[in-house]
């Protein structure tokens, strides 16, 4: 923490630490910057976080986040109903949707399953999804997932889950390197990775 800085400063230095990427002594560095540059900087981010905390919802459909629900590609009637690409997190959304070659729809799980960190089908948005496909609209499912332990366990089980419904079930290629995450990913690896997916 900060030498001889007030509860305020503290607060900030450790909300900020909390942040992914950032500890101690980032948070403090972030603290400072904010505070030097006050009225261009820490006021306009403090309003853009209470706009964000007042306004964003998470999309009844697909778990995404938006200011609207259903969200804005939920509601895009352009958008193709018949693919329905999975992903972890809604990071995964927005690398997707900057690379801009996929059209279809997605369904943001909200995790991965791991058994070290207790987390089961039950706790991601397995069922949803299961129920999405089932309604008849469903053509093929992608599943864009992490090329990690974790990815890998989670596509495996939902390629099993979904093997009854008939819908043909599809993975990125290996454009996307083993260990790497979707959000980390260049615009052209992520529409490689597209283009040459696979049956699960």
């Amino acid at each position: 923490m900060a030498a001889s800085a007030g509860p305020e400063i503290e607060r900030l230095i450790a909300l900020l630490s909390k942040l992914p990427g950032l500890g101690p002594r980032s948070g403090r560095r972030a603290a400072l910057a904010l505070l030097k540059k006050r009225d261009t900087l820490l006021a306009p981010l403090a309003a853009a976080m209470a706009d964000a905390q007042a306004k964003v919802k998470t999309c009844s459909t697909c778990g995404s986040l938006d200011t609207t629900n259903p969200c804005a590609v939920c509601s895009d009637g352009s958008r193709d109903v018949r693919l329905l690409c999975v992903v972890e997190e809604v990071g995964s959304v927005w690398a997707m949707e900057r690379g801009g070659s996929f059209k279809g729809r997605y369904h943001v799980l909200g995790g991965l399953l791991s058994a070290l960190d207790g987390v089961g089908p039950e706790t991601l948005r397995v069922g949803e999804l299961l129920a999405r496909v089932s309604s008849g609209e469903v053509a093929e499912v992608i599943l864009a997932l992490p090329a990690t332990v974790d990815g890998q366990t989670t596509a495996h089980y939902l390629a099993d889950r979904l093997a009854q419904t008939n819908v043909p079930v599809t993975m990125l290629a290996r454009g996307v390197p083993v260990g790497g995450d979707l959000d980390w990913l260049d615009d052209g690896t992520i529409a490689q990775a597209l283009r040459a997916r696979r049956p699960a």
